[in-house]
């Protein structure tokens, strides 16, 4: 069986075409349920992310499973046949399994290492399951790709170091401030990126939250998301006395907090420090004020400068997870190539199963006396005992050698299929 993925991804697509081909969960289900009655398909698993649409399929026939899932998928997503055939790519064998790898471990993610996606590739297999459309190929290709994930996120720092500004400026925050939940923050301005960076903080226990904005109704419509209060821009200088943390993200044209504000705040609280972020542009805190003491005055372009290191430091490590990746695909190949020993296999299982019975009914037709329930269950251990022990090491050389795929495979299935007749069994089955 040939395994083929076709799909588009954020590196072949632009987000209004991606858009397009995410596939919601009826919609998978349903696409795989006319794949598999299709013909040309005998196993398939839809992947379908905010950064790519994905469809795997085991396929006899990979150029009319190509057709068959591209077609799928304009017919399950508002993409044009047009549009996907311009994003599309199809990769076969090897080089999807190779994808399937690199993309559970986030080597293909627009942030590398970020750690979703293996939760979404586990539900696509799952939801496959359901459908009964994950068979032996690509349920071997999807546990492998898990674990691939799992041992290159544990070997490397593939997922190391924050790849957000909100992210940096929580790790920042920690980095001053030891004990986050009893902390206060005060948020000046209503900008997106100073409430991602509140809800940062409050996944990491902060409770306390203070909105300042020009409009207080605007900034009371925010603290309600936070469980805290609004006021307006003329309560500033009061709040900041019992603030630890602040985050400014204003559209002001120039600078509302410096020394003259901070410095009077600080003096109060020799033992107390505080955190500024700045995310605003043009910036809301005078450079002046990284000179108080006790205050760490962070800018965008201090977190920036992070975030910028840390996948710098995510690229190098992912270079590392490439080698892991071409190892895991080595190793399914051999996987794949050992499935040629099955039917050889499954033949002289059977023959030896058959025999095992037929030579019980014999004896047991020849027994003085019938034989009891608990004399039938010794006999069956026995005999099932024997043929496990006789088959298991011509069972496991026979597939090591198929896995090895060399000329001394295809001899050793052969004399295999000659030497217990196995040729006759499996055509009487």
């Amino acid at each position: 069986m040939n395994l083929l993925v076709l799909g588009l991804s954020h590196k072949t697509a632009p987000v209004e075409q991606r858009e397009k081909a995410a596939l919601s969960d009826s919609a998978a289900r349903q696409m795989l349920r006319e794949l598999m009655a299709h013909g040309t398909v005998d196993e398939a698993i839809a992947l379908s992310t905010c950064n790519r649409t994905e469809v795997y399929v085991g396929t006899p026939d990979p150029l009319r499973a190509e057709d068959a899932v591209a077609a799928a998928i304009v017919a399950h997503t508002k993409i044009s046949g047009e549009e996907l055939a311009c994003a599309r790519y199809v990769l076969r064998d090897d080089r999807a399994a190779a994808q399937l790898f690199r993309v559970t471990s986030s080597l293909d993610s627009m942030v590398i290492g970020e750690s979703e996606i293996q939760g979404q590739v586990r539900s696509a297999w799952d939801l496959a399951v359901e459908e009964g459309s994950a068979g032996p190929l690509l349920n071997q290709l999807f546990r492998q790709a898990i674990e691939v994930g799992k041992s290159i996120r544990t070997r490397t720092r593939i997922g190391s170091g924050s790849s957000s500004v909100p992210a940096v400026a929580l790790d920042l925050a920690e980095d001053v401030l030891s004990d986050l939940p009893g902390r206060r923050v005060l948020v000046i301005g209503a900008g997106r990126m100073a409430e991602a960076t509140t809800l940062a903080l409050m996944q990491h226990g902060v409770r306390d939250v203070v909105v300042a904005n020009r409009t207080v109704g605007t900034a009371r419509t925010l603290a309600e998301r936070f469980g805290g209060r609004g006021v307006g821009f003329d309560r500033i200088d009061e709040e900041l006395r019992g603030a630890d943390i602040v985050i400014s993200s204003t559209d002001a044209p120039h600078p509302i907090l410096g020394p003259d504000e901070i410095s009077p705040v600080m003096a109060d609280r020799a033992d107390r420090p505080m955190v500024v972020v700045d995310i605003s542009v043009p910036r809301d805190v005078d450079a002046a004020v990284a000179a108080v003491p006790g205050v760490a005055l962070y800018d965008i372009d201090d977190l920036e400068r992070v975030v910028e290191a840390n996948i710098n430091g995510r690229r190098l490590e992912a270079e590392r997870g490439e080698g892991f990746v071409i190892g895991a695909v080595q190793g399914f190949s051999a996987w794949r190539r050992g499935l040629s020993a099955t039917p050889a296999i499954t033949s002289l299982r059977q023959r030896a199963e058959a025999i095992r019975r037929g030579e019980l009914e014999r004896i047991e037709s020849q027994w003085d006396s019938p034989l009891t329930d608990a004399d039938r269950e010794r006999l069956e251990a026995l005999t099932k005992s024997i043929v496990n022990k006789l088959l298991h090491e011509p069972t496991v050389r026979v597939r090591a050698a198929a896995e090895g795929g060399d000329g001394e495979a295809l001899r050793h299935l052969e004399s295999l299929r000659h030497l217990f007749g196995l040729e006759a069994q499996t055509g009487t089955n």
